[in-house]
């Protein structure tokens, strides 16, 4: 079993170990009414999960919970997008199973290495609710000192700019994330904005140009300091394809002076990368439970 969890969205399924998804389910995720009610539906997705049964009849062996934020293997430390702090792992399954615990960003890091073709020097920048970067140097996932490395979207952007949910201001996400974007141009969606933006509407053009200079200065920075050779964008804004991914080639080539930039691309596995990443953590619990 697999759950990714997103500030919008929860997406649930069965994962095979080739990383095929078996059964795919969505369900929205409750943060309005709190982080206490958001652990009660991840809990419950995963009980109706653990009932559910391949069309061979396989039934689930494992869990792997990816969750946004700073996040250890035993706890789920803190997330501005749910507003949860040291949640134990235990808190998101009764089910009797092995259960492994990770970061969404990380985990769809992994998935993009292991099936979407991302290798060598790469950074996985998937675009949602919020942003997070997973960092990939010399073939391998870099997680910092502590597990928490990857934090772009808390890069501040915009000195004493818009305040942003983790209490400080002027970050990329208040920018760049979907949920800013659609949040500044008065709609329940980036994707009704990136239709405003085809149509030239002046105010969807106005912070859809502000969110891509945001990217490009955060991409910059990453650039400069850890030399990727790709960059690959994911998460729902990524669904925009050359509207944010050909302006965003330019201004990063316009910062990026006296070196060629990064290449930059789509994620192969699109929205589905959370979840076959916690496919990857449910059968890693899996096989050390042997």
């Amino acid at each position: 079993m697999a759950v990714d969890v997103g500030g919008t969205t929860l997406k649930g399924g069965l994962v095979g170990r080739d990383g095929t998804p078996l059964y795919v389910e969505r369900r929205a995720t409750p943060r309005a009414e709190g982080p206490e009610r958001v652990i009660a539906a991840i809990s419950a997705f995963v009980t109706d999960l653990s009932r559910r049964r391949t069309s061979g009849g396989l039934e689930p062996v494992a869990v792997g919970l990816a969750v946004p934020g700073l996040v250890t293997a035993t706890h789920a430390v803190f997330s501005a997008a749910i507003g949860w702090r040291d949640v134990p792992v235990e808190a998101f399954t009764e089910v009797d199973l092995p259960v492994a615990l990770g970061h969404d960003v990380r985990s769809a890091g992994e998935a993009e290495l292991a099936y979407g073709g991302g290798s060598g020097d790469v950074v996985y920048l998937p675009i949602g609710t919020g942003i997070a970067g997973a960092v990939v140097l010399s073939g391998s996932l870099y997680g910092g000192a502590a597990g928490w490395a990857g934090q772009i979207g808390h890069i501040p952007v915009r000195p004493d700019g818009l305040p942003c949910a983790c209490g400080q201001r002027g970050c990329l996400a208040a920018y760049a994330s979907a949920s800013a974007i659609a949040a500044r141009c008065g709609e329940d969606s980036a994707a009704d904005v990136v239709a405003r933006v085809l149509t030239g509407d002046a105010e969807a053009v106005a912070v859809w140009d502000e969110a891509v200079e945001a990217l490009s200065l955060a991409l910059a920075t990453y650039t400069l300091l850890l030399d990727p050779a790709l960059v690959v964008i994911g998460g729902g804004l990524s669904l925009a394809g050359d509207t944010l991914i050909a302006p965003l080639r330019d201004r990063l080539s316009a910062l990026l002076t006296f070196r060629h930039p990064p290449a930059l691309r789509v994620s192969a596995l699109g929205v589905h990368a959370g979840l076959l990443g916690a496919g990857l953590l449910g059968w890693r619990a899996q096989e050390a439970h042997v």
